[in-house]
């Protein structure tokens, strides 16, 4: 009940925010209520296109989150293992970090088709923060662990399993914890401006054509919705791959 309780009483608490605003406001096109946007949620959720488009960016923008998960991880392991990749790559990693989203988008959407383009800008925004992570987590593994191993003749792929991995685990689940909202802002971000079939950032941008404030507020909802879904899926997979001290975050 205490679980329930904490879960609860905040969200029930901004609902009445929420409801007092709209009240306050007293015109639904620029403020809908919850009730309004609650209603045009189950209208939205009756018909077949809501769940295929729900899908479709689910589907786009995970791919997306694996693509930068798996990079990101691959090019720290270089940077860390090859001194001239590091010199190389690093500036390159950095200036991606750097550049803001919008100007990706409108890049990458000039050089492939419009419905790869969520999941490469999310892969895009991914990388940075894994390839941050899994480096930091690579350069603070143990040094005595290190030199145990090479007393007690390791290979290179035993250190890896039983040295590197184990260490770098917290950094590259925090890392990938933190990427999961980066990769649902930037890949809805890419949605809208590039507007491919069936998907959520597409219907967002069609509301303000019909000014259905409420649409958009239900969109929203669901982009909220399904991030907290991937994030708790993806957040107990990472919590059984740490083990018992995954709570033990850097």
């Amino acid at each position: 009940m205490r679980r329930i309780g904490r879960v609860l009483l905040p969200v029930l608490f901004w609902l009445g925010v929420w409801q007092l605003a709209a009240a306050a406001v007293g015109q639904e096109l620029l403020l809908p209520g919850p009730a309004a946007v609650g209603c045009r949620l189950l209208e939205l959720a009756a018909g077949a296109v809501f769940w295929q488009t729900a899908l479709a960016s689910l589907l786009r923008i995970f791919g997306g989150l694996l693509l930068g998960v798996a990079l990101g991880a691959l090019l720290a392991g270089l940077t860390a293992w090859v001194p001239l990749l590091d010199w190389v790559l690093t500036p390159a990693v950095k200036v991606v970090r750097a550049t803001p989203v919008a100007s990706f988008i409108l890049l990458v959407y000039l050089w492939v088709e419009r419905g790869r383009v969520p999941g490469l800008i999310s892969a895009l925004m991914v990388l940075p923060v894994v390839w941050g992570n899994v480096t930091r987590g690579i350069a603070e593994t143990d040094s005595q662990l290190l030199e145990l191993a090479r007393a007690y003749g390791f290979g290179r792929g035993r250190t890896l399993r039983r040295i590197y991995i184990p260490s770098v685990l917290p950094y590259f689940a925090s890392g990938c914890r933190t990427a999961l909202g980066l990769a649902w802002k930037a890949g809805v971000a890419a949605e809208v401006l590039c507007q491919p079939q069936n998907a959520i950032g597409t219907q967002i941008y069609n509301t303000k054509y019909y000014l259905e404030t409420p649409s958009l507020f239900a969109w929203t909802l669901v982009v909220i919705a399904l991030s907290f879904l991937l994030e708790w899926a993806v957040g107990g997979l990472l919590r059984r791959a740490e083990g018992p001290e995954g709570g033990r975050r850097p």
